[in-house]
């Protein structure tokens, strides 16, 4: 396990704005009260509390994947009227504690949906 400092930052902020994931039509998450994490330097993410995901178009996978600042992931496909993104969304079950806040919460690969829209109503 690895601890986010100068080095390598990470930060969690609850994001007030109104973010929605949409592929195939179909909205698969639409939040005003999304977790905007931001890491070194890589583009932010933002997870998706369940309740705020249409849980009924995501199936478990068994890919896995681990990180040494945030644990071990686990992965969802998409599945919308025939379209399938394999392995598009990803949780941390049980994240090491320096981000617990993002537990079981779910982030969407930007290229495996249409669009990851923040602002609007």
């Amino acid at each position: 396990m690895k601890i986010p400092g100068p080095e390598h930052p990470i930060s969690i902020a609850r994001n007030p704005a109104r973010v929605r994931v949409t592929i195939g039509g179909r909205v698969v998450a639409d939040s005003t009260r999304t977790l905007t994490l931001r890491e070194a330097s890589y583009p932010p993410v933002h997870y998706f509390a369940r309740e705020d995901t249409d849980m009924t178009l995501l199936a478990p996978t068994a890919h896995a994947t681990h990180c040494p600042y945030k644990g071990d992931a686990n992965y969802f496909s998409i599945a919308v009227d025939g379209r399938s993104a394999e392995n598009a969304v990803w949780t941390y079950e049980q994240p090491f504690p320096a981000v617990a806040a993002i537990g079981l919460y779910l982030a969407f690969y930007p290229q495996k949906v249409d669009a990851i829209e923040e602002g609007g109503a």
